[in-house]
């Protein structure tokens, strides 16, 4: 083909340089993930991990972290203090050069830290070019020290502005509502990972404060016991199986550190939480292999020595001996190596082994000096062995319905006609009257319509081979192809989006609450790469005339009513249930590609999902009546 001469010219005047924190700025979401609240609360993250690395090496023991009345927050510690001095190459102190050249600090030369957690972020320099205003205020060598930037670039030279008698570093940002959609910081949002912090780094108090009008509030994260503190605050709303909580700690050559603590309590499903220098690594790893391959072998072990399996039995399989266990799983290494999609995953090849003869030997010991609690475990494991065989079955059942073909595919299921998974979707939809109407206002090319009757099983309070008789979630499992616990494979989810449609009211809610209970459960990855979504449909609908308005919340209806109310009679329906819309109504508001809101169900903090949903669908009373206590204010709108 001739080449057409009038082509957009490209050489070397069309190669954009973009000079120091720029490519920051462009791109954000590339270093930060997102410009919604989970990129907001990651730069505070950024900030406190390097005061958590200074706590790491040794010198320093408190950490506040206060949102401040305009929404900037300062982080303070009591460390070495950053250094000041000028750098020999570009000769600016260092730490401007901390704040404003990416990649650069004490973490990548092997010098500053042994062992980072802000290795795996992206530093100061990132939270400084994303700021509108940023202030770092050093306390070292009897000096008070200052410097001011603002996206990215330095407004002050570093100079003395007082005497210290003690060392640490200040660091004040606020963040650029020119990049973020919204800057107003959540408090339960960085509770949750500063008491992760804290847990993880045993005699590190972190603190912190809200200094906002009408949201005043302090804490303290204190923990000398560490993450076996973190397993008793997993199991507050759990009844645990014995009174000891499994810890060991092992550390091997200076280089790397081993630290485990685990209890297995009453429940039917696992909750192992591993971390590689304080990052959870939610796709697991090499660490997290070891753990599980020791576990099943020191159980097995165990139970052959002391006569609880014969020799003609088969023995504990993994998920035997991971039932009801709470466990955390804590490395800290020098050179830590990411993989996996979204780089949560540890792939240091030595960390299996470590990792698996640490657990060998500390576990074993704890077995044999505590005969009464390893045999409470023991009982646990064989009943959930017969079990399995049991839950084997349903599985196979259920496998068989939804292989190779539509024809085992559930008779509810109005199943659509794409079959590329990432352009199909499924709406799990409340009621057979909602669910018909959704199938008759739908796009059946690439939208399936699946009803739900009623609430599903409350899978928290279950075994998997009571859950895969339930015929509403074997419905689930088979339409959407990928199967479940074990046996769940990604690669045949047969829709990339799973929305969940209820009313919304009380029931609606705890509708999607029991769905969400399952997926977390049994179908992880499902939340974990983003393919869950909740569908809004409207809560009125406002004629004026000819002209139809649909608001989806209190607000959205004061504010339309403001703007075309002025005494001109309206006809406004309350919509208490799906079932009242018509199908263009509900394609309209709820299911058109163009004109729907969706929202997309993430997973940011493992622990507190997990947390969450054992006190919401477990046997304890008294946590979730405090719930809804501290929360009621939230819900004033929903209809009872």
């Amino acid at each position: 083909m001739a080449a057409n001469v009038n082509q957009q010219k490209y050489d070397a005047e069309q190669i954009q340089v973009l000079e120091g924190l720029e490519p920051v700025r462009k791109r954000p979401g590339m270093y930060i993930g997102s410009t919604g609240p989970r990129g907001l609360h990651h730069l505070v993250y950024e900030v406190v991990d390097n005061s958590v690395d200074e706590a790491l090496a040794g010198f320093c023991k408190n950490i506040s972290v206060t949102i401040q009345g305009d929404n900037s927050v300062v982080v303070e510690d009591d460390g070495r203090g950053m250094p000041v001095d000028l750098h020999p190459k570009l000769g600016i102190p260092a730490v401007e050069v901390i704040h404003t050249v990416l990649h650069a600090g004490g973490k990548f030369g092997g010098g500053g830290y042994k062992v980072s957690g802000g290795l795996h972020g992206v530093g100061a320099s990132v939270v400084n070019a994303l700021s509108e205003a940023m202030e770092v205020e050093i306390k070292r060598d009897g000096n008070v020290y200052r410097q001011t930037y603002s996206r990215g670039i330095t407004q002050s030279k570093l100079e003395i502005v007082g005497e210290a008698k003690k060392t640490g570093s200040k660091t004040m940002f606020k963040p650029d509502p020119e990049i973020f959609e919204d800057v107003d910081f959540d408090y339960d949002t960085l509770e949750h990972r500063l008491r992760e912090m804290a847990f993880l780094n045993k005699g590190v108090k972190i603190s912190l404060s809200d200094e906002r009008a009408s949201r005043t509030k302090k804490e303290t994260f204190y923990y000398e016991g560490g993450i076996k503190e973190f397993v008793r605050h997993q199991n507050k709303t759990k009844e645990p199986l014995h009174p000891d909580i499994i810890y060991f700690e092992v550390k091997k050559d200076d280089e790397v550190e081993v630290e485990v603590a685990m209890q297995y309590t009453d429940r039917y499903n696992e909750t192992i939480l591993s971390y590689a220098n304080n990052i959870n690594t939610t796709e697991g790893g090499t660490h997290m292999v070891g753990f599980k391959s020791a576990l099943t072998r020191v159980f097995n072990d165990y139970a052959r020595k002391n006569g609880f399996l014969k020799e003609k039995d088969e023995g504990f399989a993994g998920e035997d001996v991971r039932e009801g266990l709470t466990a955390i799983v804590s490395v800290k290494l020098t050179q830590p190596q990411f993989e996996g999609q979204t780089k949560t995953k540890l792939g240091n090849s030595e960390m299996r082994g470590i990792v698996e003869t640490s657990t060998n030997e500390n576990l074993s010991a704890f077995l044999e000096e505590n005969p009464a609690q390893a045999k409470s475990i023991i009982d646990k494991c064989l009943l959930t062995a017969r079990a399995r065989e049991a839950a084997r079955k349903a599985r196979e059942l259920t496998r068989r319905r939804g292989a190779l073909d539509d024809f085992g595919l559930p008779g509810k299921l109005a199943d659509c006609s794409e079959k590329d998974p990432a352009l199909s979707e499924i709406f799990l939809v409340e009621g057979d009257s909602a669910g018909g109407t959704a199938k008759s206002g739908r796009d059946r090319a690439r939208q399936a319509i699946l009803p739900l009757r009623g609430k599903i099983l409350n899978v928290e309070k279950a075994r998997l081979e009571k859950i895969l008789n339930s015929e509403q979630i074997k419905n689930m499992i088979t339409a959407f192809g990928c199967g479940v616990g074990e046996d769940f494979n990604e690669e045949k989810l047969r829709y990339h989006k799973i929305i969940i449609m209820t009313d919304a009211d009380v029931d609606g809610a705890h509708i999607m609450t029991l769905l969400l209970t399952f997926f977390f459960r049994y179908m992880k990855p499902l939340i974990q790469n983003g393919y869950v979504y909740i569908a809004q449909p409207p809560l009125y609908q406002v004629k004026k005339g000819k002209e139809v308005y649909y608001t989806y919340t209190e607000k959205e209806q004061e504010k339309l009513l403001a703007r075309i109310g002025n005494g001109v009679k309206l006809d406004i329906q309350r919509y208490k249930g799906l079932g009242e819309m018509d199908e263009t109504q509900l394609w309209e508001t709820t299911m058109d590609y163009n004109n729907r809101t969706l929202i997309q169900v993430m997973m940011d903090d493992e622990p507190a999902a997990d947390e969450t949903f054992s006190m919401l669908m477990g046997d304890k009373v008294p946590p979730r009546r405090k719930f809804i206590e501290d929360n009621a204010r939230y819900a004033r709108n929903l209809d009872i």
